[in-house]
């Protein structure tokens, strides 16, 4: 087993200047390298080796059909990588990149198809943060990153949960604090006929659509995905974000679901079975479990979204059993939420109206 190492970055151009030539020489070997973005922690390879796509499923534990994230730092790096720039990626490139948005483009011949889980698709995104910026430019510009956890586990927001899952499966990781928004990037498809969300992300639909008209969604978004299908895009056919207990979703007006989840508690005390709930500041107070955390406010939907999988993390740690969350169906961020909610609780939805599990 490997030293992991875990060192502090600043982002500070001459401070990390060290950490980063260093960060750069293990890529160029065909080395993973752990690097903190606005999103959640990735863990990097070079995107253009097929060697290191293979080192980051290993490492993951990743199915091989499911596509990584090629991270570049400039907008020229596309030119490569992509055969060709369509007009409506010119719109949303120009508003959201850098940032949290990924774009999927028919790809080029650089691009090995380890690294897009056999697609003639690449997604592609350019983050805003500057250690992640850096340590791009100083790796040779095409960074495949999904997220730094292991497959099927709660994405990564801190270093230290990044050591949790990758402790002597790679050489280094880059701390750069705890992230920013705390959810993965949003995916949307330009390879084909109509723009298409795979994957909602702090970019709201609504914000795409009001710079791109009609934006379809994929069905996989709420439902679930014909485990035959090849996935576009992280994220679409495995369950993903996953706490080691068992996680349910329970839908219905505030006081139904207050009520219905602590006769779940009730039943669960009985049997000896260590309960929690997920909850936010406005109703926490009200739940009688074993473990209560709240994600934040419902006034401050971002809270909760950078809280999430630090939370679900939590319940790991705490030995939680039995987990119930409300829903959080905010205008904005709302939808990327309960994504991330349904699929770590493998769509187990108990619905309060109807009195009855789904």
């Amino acid at each position: 087993m490997m030293e992991t190492r875990v060192v502090r970055a600043w982002g500070d151009i001459e401070r990390d200047r060290s950490l980063m030539e260093e960060a750069g020489r293990l890529i160029r070997n065909g080395q993973l390298v752990a690097i903190p973005t606005e999103t959640v922690y990735g863990l990097a390879g070079d995107a253009l080796n097929p060697a290191s796509a293979k080192r980051i499923y290993e490492a993951k534990g990743r199915p091989s059909d499911n596509p990584l994230i090629v991270h570049i730092a400039e907008i020229t790096a596309l030119d490569r990588i992509v055969a060709g720039i369509p007009e409506n990626a010119e719109i949303l490139i120009k508003e959201f990149w850098p940032g949290p948005l990924t774009l999927i483009f028919k790809k080029s011949a650089a691009v090995p198809p380890e690294t897009t889980g056999g697609l003639d698709t690449v997604a592609v995104r350019m983050p805003v943060n500057s250690i992640a910026a850096e340590f791009i430019r100083a790796s040779g510009g095409y960074i495949a990153a999904p997220s730094a956890n292991a497959s099927g586990r709660p994405s990564c927001t801190t270093a230290e949960h990044v050591y949790e899952d990758m402790k002597g499966k790679i050489p280094l990781i880059i701390d750069g604090g705890e992230v920013g928004i705390g959810l993965e990037s949003t995916i949307v498809d330009l390879s084909g006929e109509r723009p298409c969300l795979l994957r909602p992300g702090y970019v709201s639909l609504k914000r795409l659509r009001e710079k791109l008209g009609e934006v379809d969604t994929d069905p996989f978004i709420e439902g679930v995905m014909d485990e035959n299908a090849h996935p576009k895009a992280p994220g679409m056919k495995y369950r993903h974000y996953a706490p080691k207990g068992e996680l349910y979703i329970v839908r219905g007006d505030p006081e139904s679901v207050r009520e219905r989840i602590n006769s779940l508690c009730r039943d669960g005390k009985d049997k000896g079975i260590k309960t929690a709930v997920l909850a936010s500041d406005e109703t926490a107070d009200s739940y009688r479990a074993d473990i209560v955390r709240s994600l934040g406010s419902r006034q401050d939907e971002e809270s909760i979204a950078r809280n999430l999988f630090k939370a679900l993390r939590d319940m790991d740690n705490e030995g939680a059993d039995l987990i119930y969350t409300e829903e959080f169906d905010s205008a904005d961020m709302g939808m990327a939420i309960m994504n991330r909610l349904i699929r770590a609780a493998g769509h187990k939805i108990i619905d309060c109206k109807r009195k009855e599990q789904k």
